[in-house]
């Protein structure tokens, strides 16, 4: 790391809140953080370009000032040509640690609105601190929680991320309805009681898949009146009854995927058009009549299609598209493959992805090129909405939900950046979307989303221009043909991850992470995972050129 120690503070000064204490009962808890430096008493990054997350153009050099876990100034010292000077700096007082980021870029750190935290007891097999390394080593500071189905797992380990106890993203717990409890909740009153009973756990928010209108209805009615944020996953099974307009109607926050969008865009039927030896829980069926939905709504700016928007609009409601879970369905061949499956993927969760009636998001059985040009269709009727929306003003947020269909942690997280810029998304919008829309989504852009004095300090520092190539931002970076070397090399991947003032290198913890997957694949007696192409003989040292 090129720090200037002024003076080393050893002290651990984060934790504001007293230590989690584990239930007895939990299993596959994430060992204790053993790397990130901070937070300081004074912390400055010298000389970056600011991407701040508003939308606005980068602007730079300037200097950073953190103090503790805080923003508490910024300074533009230079011009990019003429370079920084020293008039006017920052100085650095005792106690200051400097890093200097000079020709980096400095974004606000990243928030993934669709997470999944698995374990080893799971059924992908994996161990936490696998999924939070990869997160952290691209940038995700913050992820809000949708799928882990032990409540007091979550909790604990929500707390210990705040305590910067462990290297995770800042978690924001969304329990799934119903969760924690043994009984089926089967009536408004239970479904208010259980609402109140997971806000008194702690939760941030509650994640539907649907249920009964009228249990629908009061849980999200009691979710609002405990403060509770909101979102949902229009299962088949019950957006017959309640679609997106009618869910957010009745205060839903936001909506995850797009399922119940096209719903209610039908104009001449209220029922998707299934084949008649349809089965749900058949999920090669459920995915592949899922391709061929948004044909069946209303056309693009149609009437019918402006008026939900409009109504959506109206309701200051959050789309969360997460275009890349699907990704494999247009192109399985493509996503199954790509480079950093080969050095980042467990072998446990490679079993998990392969063709099963199991697992779910495996659904491969005879998966043909027409269901891929289906969903290729699908996919841009999907975006033009999408893409209207946000030119509309309406908030559109970044999530991955990774962890299934060849989509793995954090590499999905920038391959979503990559199919929002396919949807239109200017670059500074899709660095918008995951910053400064995601934390309004979660009610958190008091203290985070953006570059801002008084603000929390989370930061992604990353070598090479992220507004000119996505791909700077992946673990394995991007292709760049040196013309002094005249050589294919390798440049970008983040930096350093700043997630309340604690500095990680992002390299360290990818490093940690592709050992995982060497000493993994040497206990099922693989060979030793191949590298990518156009990559250094010593990987663990990364994109240095």
């Amino acid at each position: 790391m090129r720090i200037l120690m002024v003076t080393c503070l050893l002290a651990y000064l984060g934790a504001s809140a007293a230590s989690a204490q584990a239930p007895a009962t939990l299993v596959d808890l994430v060992p204790d953080r053993a790397e990130g430096e901070g937070p300081h008493q004074r912390l400055i990054l010298r000389g970056g370009t600011i991407v701040d997350g508003t939308g606005a153009p980068p602007y730079g050099p300037a200097d950073v000032v953190i103090e503790n876990d805080r923003i508490t100034a910024i300074k533009v010292v230079g011009t990019p040509r003429g370079g920084a000077h020293e008039k006017g700096r920052p100085r650095a007082t005792e106690g200051t640690v400097e890093i200097d980021v000079e020709g980096m870029f400095i974004l606000p750190g990243f928030i993934d609105l669709h997470g999944h935290q698995h374990t080893e007891s799971s059924g992908q097999g994996v161990p936490a601190t696998y999924i939070h390394k990869l997160w952290m080593g691209h940038g995700i500071t913050t992820s809000a929680d949708l799928g882990n189905f032990d409540v007091d797992w979550l909790m604990y380990h929500k707390q210990r991320s705040a305590n910067n106890e462990i290297t995770a993203p800042r978690l924001y717990a969304y329990v799934v309805f119903g969760n924690g409890w043994e009984e089926p909740i089967t009536s408004p009153e239970q479904a208010r009681e259980w609402v109140r009973w997971v806000k008194g756990k702690g939760a941030d928010g509650i994640k539907f898949f649907g249920a009964a209108p009228e249990i629908l209805v009061a849980a999200l009615d009691e979710a609002k009146t405990q403060g509770l944020r909101t979102t949902e996953h229009h299962a088949q099974l019950d957006v017959t009854r309640m679609n997106v307009l009618k869910t957010a109607n009745a205060g839903l926050t936001s909506m995850q995927h797009w399922y119940g969008l096209p719903e209610a865009m039908f104009e001449d039927k209220r029922v998707q058009d299934y084949p008649v030896d349809y089965n749900y829980q058949d999920e090669a069926d459920r995915f592949r009549e899922a391709g061929k939905l948004w044909k069946q709504a209303a056309e693009p700016y149609s009437e019918k299609w402006n008026a939900v928007m409009n109504e959506l609009l109206e309701l200051d409601f959050t789309i969360v598209p997460t275009w890349v879970a699907y990704l494999a369905s247009r192109d399985l061949m493509k996503q199954s493959r790509n480079e950093w499956h080969s050095v980042y993927t467990l072998p446990q969760l490679w079993d998990f992805y392969r063709p099963s009636p199991t697992s779910h998001g495996s659904y491969w059985f005879d998966w043909t090129t027409q269901d891929e040009i289906d969903w290729q269709q699908n996919y841009k009727l999907w975006m033009t909405f999408v893409n209207e929306y946000k030119n509309r003003g309406g908030r559109v947020g970044l999530g991955s939900d990774s962890g299934y269909i060849y989509n793995l942690y954090g590499f999905g997280y920038i391959q979503e950046m990559e199919l929002f810029l396919e949807a239109g998304f200017h670059p500074l919008e899709v660095i918008r979307s995951a910053t400064l829309m995601g934390a309004e989504a979660i009610g958190a852009d008091a203290d985070l989303g953006s570059i801002q004095v008084g603000k929390l300090a989370d930061f992604v520092v990353v070598p090479d221009n992220p507004l000119k190539n996505i791909k700077n931002l992946f673990a394995t970076g991007a292709l760049h043909y040196d013309q002094e070397s005249g050589e294919m090399v390798r440049i970008g991947g983040v930096r350093y991850t700043i997630k309340n003032g604690v500095v990680y290198d992002a390299r360290e913890m990818l490093a940690d992470v592709r050992e995982m997957v060497k000493q993994a694949r040497k206990e099922r007696g693989m060979p030793p995972p191949p590298m990518p192409m156009f990559i250094d003989s010593d990987y663990d040292k990364g994109m240095e050129h």
